[in-house]
């Protein structure tokens, strides 16, 4: 049995107001061409479809094309959970007839203890779920963390293993000993324990979502796949894609995934960074992570440095605060407010305003004398 182990798509996802649309759907492209090319009997995302439970129309369309073109255009099986971030409800509508496709997409704790059999592989396909559902499930009150329903619904997926097939488990949760990004949700399963990594040893692999990268945890046989897409500067450095995994002989390969936009940190002067002969060797159109190294004011930064490098999601003065010479005098409060402000300007910024500032307040004055009046 070989299959790929996608995650954390987030479709309707934002990066600083940027829409990611079009570097979902490019991931999405390279993750069904790697499914295609490697010939892998089916393709496990394990859970977070969705960046939210009630998504926006166009990532309810997006994950409705993608699932067709693999499902139905391209007859590659799916085995799908819920995540966190996903509405069960919402995105178990239509499952009623999923099955007759090669599609299983589990919402439902109750759901995970039949398994899914393909060729010498059962699956086992747990979904995102709080400690209530497991109290409701087993009916068992003194069930309150997630970790303690883990321990019962390990042993329950036990019981029904045929001793003749290999046992994934598909699951969305904190494995213990994982490490966070920023563009996670901060919780562990319910809020709850993290789940130790030995309680999930009777599986021959557990394909995991929840956590962004890849390198997440290190365990042989326990992995995340990360998302395909970096979602926030702290996965500047990670390397995105997908594992293809054989089941027999046991094997488990990397294949990664050529972002459209990469997410970069940039470092250096103003001066550096809007000079032709640095930017023209720059990805320009990259979502970046300006670190200045300025002291000095710098009039309209943000939008001197968006004339060169559009996709700017963040902006920082690497060598602290800005600083000025200038020491504190008294300025006159009744002068006019024009006078004043140049004034103010020059005092805090040891510069005086442009021409084109001067009309921009003068402007702003006028419009609101004109709403006192």
């Amino acid at each position: 049995m070989r299959f790929l182990h996608t995650a954390d798509w987030h479709l309707g996802k934002k990066l600083h107001g940027f829409d990611l649309q079009a570097e979902q759907q490019a991931a999405y492209e390279q993750i069904l061409k790697l499914a295609l090319d490697e010939q892998v009997d089916a393709v496990v995302i394990a859970g977070d479809l969705y960046d939210r439970a009630i998504p926006n129309e166009t990532a309810v369309k997006q994950l409705n094309s993608m699932l067709m073109d693999m499902n139905l255009t391209h007859r590659l099986p799916l085995l799908a959970i819920s995540g966190n971030h996903d509405s069960a409800a919402r995105l178990r509508t239509g499952s009623a007839w999923f099955k007759a496709t090669n599609f299983y997409l589990n919402t439902k704790l109750s759901q995970a203890f039949t398994p899914i059999t393909m060729g010498d592989t059962q699956f086992y396909l747990l979904p995102y779920f709080e400690p209530f559902e497991a109290r409701q499930y087993f009916e068992d009150d003194d069930l309150r963390t997630v970790q303690q329903a883990m321990v019962k619904i390990v042993a329950a997926m036990q019981a029904t293993f045929a001793p003749d097939k290999k046992h994934v488990l598909v699951a969305h949760f904190f494995a213990a000993g994982s490490e966070h990004v920023d563009s996670e949700t901060q919780v562990t399963v319910g809020g709850l324990n993290a789940i130790p990594v030995d309680l999930l040893a009777p599986f021959d692999y557990v394909a995991l979502g929840h956590l962004h990268g890849k390198d997440a945890l290190q365990a042989a046989r326990v992995r995340y796949s990360g998302s395909p897409v970096k979602f926030s500067i702290s996965e500047a450095t990670q390397t995105k894609g997908v594992w293809i995994v054989d089941t027999d002989p046991f094997k488990l390969t990397f294949k990664p995934l050529t972002p459209i936009r990469d997410v970069r940190v940039l470092t250096g002067s103003f001066e550096t960074l809007t000079t032709p002969a640095f930017y023209q060797q720059q990805a320009k159109d990259d979502y970046l992570a300006v670190q200045l190294t300025d002291q000095r004011v710098i009039p309209n930064v943000m939008q001197a440095l968006r004339d060169v490098y559009p996709h700017i999601i963040e902006l920082e003065r690497v060598n602290g605060p800005v600083l000025t010479n200038n020491p504190a005098t008294k300025i006159d409060p009744n002068l006019d407010p024009m006078t004043l402000l140049a004034k103010f300007f020059e005092q805090t910024t040891d510069d005086d305003l442009t021409d084109q500032q001067q009309q921009w307040a003068q402007t702003a004055l006028t419009a609101a004398m004109k709403e006192e009046g």
